[in-house]
């Protein structure tokens, strides 16, 4: 019987920030694409916990008790993982 790697699991239940549930905290696992250095100077790191919001032309985000508005675009390059 073959056995899952706890990475394995987390990359099969991760979704994009865009594709995310309004009202439910997530742990960013990924962060990568053209515009990530911008994101990760607003606080978008690897392995911190964030909540989204709302939903709509842009997003407003939580992360490290700071609400933040980011487009669906940028939210595009946020891979998270519910918790």
């Amino acid at each position: 019987m073959p056995t899952l790697d706890v990475r394995e699991l987390e990359t099969d239940s991760a979704m994009t920030l865009s594709q995310a549930s309004v009202g439910c905290d997530f742990r960013i696992q990924i962060v990568s694409g053209p515009q990530c250095d911008r994101l990760r100077d607003l606080g978008f790191c690897e392995s911190l916990q964030v909540r989204k919001l709302a939903d709509g032309r842009n997003m407003i985000c939580s992360v490290c008790g700071t609400r933040l508005a980011i487009s669906q675009e940028l939210g595009e390059q946020v891979k998270v993982t519910p918790l």
